[in-house]
């Protein structure tokens, strides 16, 4: 099947922006709804985003699983993230599955997220942290920059809305990818993140 026979799918969320969002962290692209144990960001139970998330924030990565240990709790979730500040959304607006997995290295991005546009809306946020290698690519691309080391920064500027103002330095950050398929321990991967988080002064 040629790609132009493939399904364009388009991001099903809306981006999750908090108020005084200090920091936008950005997958690649959601795995397909039939592998969400929720309707949110980061939704295959296996990933280790919210395991990381429950283990630096809150002293247990089953910390934001529901009672089920199934399916994790969205409203916990979203009031954890308002009050770390931490905003989230993919660097792929539309994309085809070439394989039909989840897996970044089958995916062909149709259309990357319009990054400044979406920083424009968080006045407040000077940093961006990529959870993967595909993704660490798309912003390379859209900004400009060459790829960070894993748990290191670049920085890039950021044209201000109003052309008479000066841009913005954005840093870069690149983490370990959170999927499972990713062979790195969820305490080493939480090891990236904290120094990141601590740098931004939300741990």
């Amino acid at each position: 099947m040629e790609n132009k026979e493939l399904e364009i799918e388009s991001h099903p969320w809306q981006p999750f922006i908090p108020d005084g969002a200090k920091v936008l962290i950005m997958g690649t692209f959601p795995p397909q709804a039939k592998r969400w144990s929720m309707d949110f960001y980061y939704p295959n139970r296996t990933n280790d985003f919210w395991k990381i998330c429950g283990l630096l924030f809150l002293g247990d990565k089953d910390a934001l699983l529901c009672d089920d240990r199934k399916t994790y709790d969205i409203d916990k979730i979203r009031s954890l993230m308002t009050e770390k500040r931490i905003a989230l959304n993919d660097t792929v607006r539309k994309a085809r599955r070439l394989k039909g997995n989840a897996s970044d290295k089958f995916l062909e991005v149709i259309e990357p997220v319009p990054l400044f546009g979406l920083l424009s809306e968080m006045p407040g946020c000077h940093a961006v942290a990529t959870t993967g290698e595909k993704a660490a690519g798309i912003v390379a691309a859209l900004t400009g920059t060459e790829i960070p080391r894993m748990g290191e920064m670049t920085l890039a500027a950021v044209p201000p809305p109003d052309a008479s103002e000066s841009p913005v330095q954005l840093e870069i950050w690149r983490m370990p990818s959170t999927s499972r398929a990713y062979p790195l321990a969820v305490e080493r991967k939480a090891e990236y993140y904290a120094t990141l988080f601590r740098h931004l002064g939300i741990l």
